[in-house]
């Protein structure tokens, strides 16, 4: 089994992609992004979709896709992940509403991009299963279906054990939510053939580039100067290692494993024919796909969080991480728990301090910024994206009314305080999972006392 080497999606096109040149002086840009993940790349695109004459250059300290955009679950999901009433500080409720509709939207925007710029990123349409593997995750369904109705959701409802068994073999499965308008991707297919979009448009990609200083008007890096009217920070889970923004976002660490291809008998016992994007009700929760080519792909949290914002790049994951998603592959799928593993890789994503995403950019300064996905980056990416170009072409439209735009959100702790916050945070939900596995009856107490770390 590999571990480390970014991901097994790259494993997949052959190995990693060869870097593209590097800043070698210093030049003038009209517009300067931070970042060649699916936010920098995506503001790009739309950036110089809308006005051609745009001189735009990106910097990007390893290669197009080497973040969490080459290394995520591949779900096209176009969820709301965060809380609706967070955001009730900044627009009205008809506007979370509107927030709600425009990431469904999302889904097939990136779809319809993709097949406009001949991406082959195994896209496939399909269903997500939020599954409810025991009692008290099962007593969740009701209500969550309820709330994501009442914030204008309704591309959910609920399947019964008897339904959710005729499509797929999860033994402990009691029932689930089914979302319809996902799709399944795999996602280092869709950021390099987007990068590829991208310098096509006649963008350029400054690969092996690491941005070290921002202010009004220009980006330094290790390699030269880049003056600029517009600086767009796209940094993500990666903001952390920028001077002055070190407190933003906390770098999250997200795990996966890959199994090698299971034989067709044994899909034949599982079912899963439509390649359903599959996840559970529980507090840490898990999060699968099919891959195209036969194999089963299990992410989770794993160790969520590391002293001082530490990002171990080549995203090699701790035993005890691949331990724990080997424990949830048995759990959902017994029947492929003798199936080798073929790869474990690990990434960060971009956390909040309120958990909620914002988009948004400075009148003053001119810097703008896109993040905090909170783990559904694949789709916040590209409504972030074409929302930075409205913003800095000065276009107010109903992107920009948005209320995740502009939306303060105050720093983390200083360490060891959010270290000590994080990974209470994820012992407590953790504890709570394992309660409920159990049917003990101080399971909610346990989940309460969770979320309460998490709205301090």
């Amino acid at each position: 089994m590999q571990r480390g080497g970014v991901s097994f999606w790259y494993q997949e096109l052959g190995g990693l992609p060869k870097p593209r040149p590097a800043l070698d002086c210093s030049i003038s840009a009209d517009i300067c992004i931070i970042g060649a993940g699916y936010t920098g790349l995506w503001a790009a695109y739309y950036l110089k979709k809308a006005d051609s004459s745009l001189n735009i250059v990106i910097v990007e300290e390893h290669f197009a896709g080497f973040g969490a955009s080459g290394r995520n679950g591949g779900w096209l999901s176009g969820n709301f992940a965060w809380e609706h009433e967070k955001y009730l500080s900044s627009g009205t409720a008809e506007q979370v509403k509107a927030m709600v509709e425009a990431f469904h939207g999302t889904v097939d925007e990136v779809i319809a991009a993709a097949e406009m710029e001949g991406i082959n990123a195994d896209i496939h349409r399909t269903q997500e299963l939020a599954i409810a593997t025991n009692a008290y995750q099962f007593q969740r369904l009701a209500p969550e279906l309820k709330r994501l109705h009442h914030w204008g959701d309704h591309r959910s409802r609920l399947e019964s054990e008897a339904q959710l068994r005729a499509r797929i073999a999860i033994p402990s499965a009691k029932g689930a939510l089914v979302t319809s308008g996902v799709a399944r991707v795999q996602p280092a297919k869709l950021v390099r053939g987007l990068a590829d979009a991208v310098a096509r448009l006649g963008v350029t990609i400054y690969e092996a580039t690491r941005a070290h200083e921002i202010s009004k008007g220009q980006v330094i890096t290790h390699k030269g100067r880049v003056a600029c009217a517009v600086v767009l920070k796209a940094t993500e889970g990666y903001s952390a290692q920028l001077p002055g923004y070190e407190r933003d976002w906390l770098p999250l660490n997200s795990a996966q494993i890959v199994t090698e291809p299971l034989p067709l008998e044994l899909w034949r016992d599982i079912g899963w024919s439509g390649a359903e994007l599959i996840g559970d009700m529980a507090h840490a929760y898990c999060y699968c796909q099919r891959t195209a080519d036969g194999r089963i792909a299990v992410g989770g949290r794993g160790l969520p969080y590391l002293l001082n914002s530490k990002i171990q790049p080549d995203g090699r994951p701790t035993a005890g991480t691949i331990s724990q998603l080997r424990g949830i592959l048995a759990r959902l799928f017994p029947a492929a728990t003798h199936v080798p593993l073929a790869h474990a890789w690990q990434g960060v994503l971009g956390v909040p301090r309120d958990w909620c995403a914002t988009v948004g950019l400075d009148p003053e300064t001119k810097i703008g910024w896109a993040g905090g996905y909170v783990g559904v980056g694949l789709t916040s990416a590209n409504l972030a994206g074409r929302t930075l170009r409205d913003l800095v072409l000065s276009e107010p439209t109903a992107l920009t009314e948005l209320p995740w735009v502009n939306r303060a959100v105050r720093a983390w702790e200083r360490e060891p305080l959010r270290w000590m916050a994080v990974r209470g945070l994820y012992a407590m939900l953790k504890a709570a999972d394992r309660a409920e596995a159990n049917g003990k009856a101080h399971a909610p107490h346990l989940a309460r006392l969770g979320a309460w770390i998490k709205s301090q």
